[in-house]
């Protein structure tokens, strides 16, 4: 789950191995291990998730409040969403190293409580999604206004939470990268995972597309064919290829996008139509292909890769528009996150854990409330 904003990672076979050592610490905190301290300053004090040591368990600990600089606002944070990258993070094996201690989460959602006396387009009651390079998990956070957007009453926070990250992604990817067309053929590897999922909701029910949905287990791909995909394929029991060639009367897909790398995407690669697309979002599988020159040129395609967080510093508009649009699409009801879990904050561990060892199916949610 890649924010940096750098949300793409390091394979995951690597954080896999890291993992196994560690977890183990995970399970055994529970949730009764971890420092949960009750705020007694309602006005003064909150809960925040803390990572006070690398590849150990998560701490929640009452931490005082900060002063607002101008340009910025309190907000009360309902919901955060768990993501792959802010595991990595509390590894160590984040590309953008946070100093000790601090706070992980990176997308959120919540309510105005304070602003800044420079701030003019938020007040105190808005509802809002924000992301940031940390400190979404806690009861509140302090954030500039750039990195807020309006939340509508149609979208719940839980569902709020979900959006930027996963849901920005495929909207770049599908649309601004791979300009998918209606009725083209696109194939989403991992796609039961949050990305993926989002990937399925925005080609099937927003760009009208024809999705393939590729994924590990037939619960997975049962649930990817709920989302809007038209058949799907578990490439843990069949050849990806093959199955490929037998949907599509061997004429192949006009786009990927590829959350899985290795076999994977060499096998998308290889079953892109004429001027096909295949779009790059994450190594979920740990192995990073190299792509046969040749056959992009006998094939005529194009294989393009989408690195969301980095379009904050290098095109913040086209940024903050894939996280608007994806709040209006949620609005009038075109797509709907799938949120797989729900954990508190004191359950953090169980969360980070949950998503870890990818027993998660869409997106998992730290709820705060």
């Amino acid at each position: 789950m890649a924010a940096r904003f750098a949300f793409q990672t390091v394979p995951e076979r690597i954080f896999r191995q890291l993992v196994r050592r560690s977890t183990s610490g995970l399970e055994g905190l529970g949730r009764s291990q971890c420092v949960n301290s009750v705020s007694t300053e309602h006005s003064r004090k909150y809960r925040a998730v803390v990572c006070t040591e690398l590849k150990k368990p998560l701490e929640v600990q009452t931490l005082s409040r900060a002063e607002l600089k101008p340009e910025e606002v309190r907000v009360s944070i309902h919901c955060c969403g768990v993501n792959f990258a802010d595991i990595l993070a509390c590894q160590g094996l984040y590309q953008e190293r946070l100093s000790l201690p601090f706070t992980p989460g990176m997308e959120f959602s919540g309510s105005v409580i304070e602003t800044g006396p420079s701030v003019t387009n938020f007040q105190k009651g808005d509802r809002v999604i924000a992301v940031t390079e940390g400190k979404g998990m806690a009861e509140e956070c302090i954030i500039n206004q750039k990195l807020l957007w309006k939340l509508p009453k149609e979208v719940s926070y839980e569902e709020a939470a979900a959006l930027p990250v996963s849901y920005g992604t495929g909207l770049l990817a599908l649309q601004h990268r791979a300009a998918t067309q209606p009725g083209e053929v696109v194939l989403v590897t991992a796609a039961a995972g949050g990305a993926g999922l989002a990937a399925v909701d925005i080609a099937a029910n927003v760009l009208q597309a024809k999705v393939i949905a590729a994924a590990g287990s037939d619960e997975k791909c049962k649930i990817a064919v709920h989302k809007g995909a038209s058949s799907s394929i578990n490439y843990s029991s069949s050849n990806l290829k093959d199955e490929l060639k037998k949907l599509t009367n061997s004429q192949g897909v006009n786009v990927v996008f590829d959350a899985v790398g290795g076999e994977i995407f060499k096998d998308s690669l290889s079953s892109l139509s004429w001027e096909g697309r295949i779009v790059v979002v994450g190594f979920a599988g740990g192995a990073i292909p190299s792509i046969p020159a040749n056959l992009l040129l006998l094939k005529n395609i194009s294989a393009m890769g989408v690195y969301w967080g980095r379009y904050r510093n290098e095109d913040f508009g086209l940024f903050s528009k894939s996280i608007f649009t994806a709040i209006q699409l949620c609005k009038e009801g075109k797509i709907r996150p799938h949120i797989g879990a729900v954990y508190k904050i004191h359950q953090v561990n169980e969360a980070f854990l949950h998503v870890a060892q990818r027993k998660s199916i869409g997106k998992v949610i730290v709820s705060m409330r």
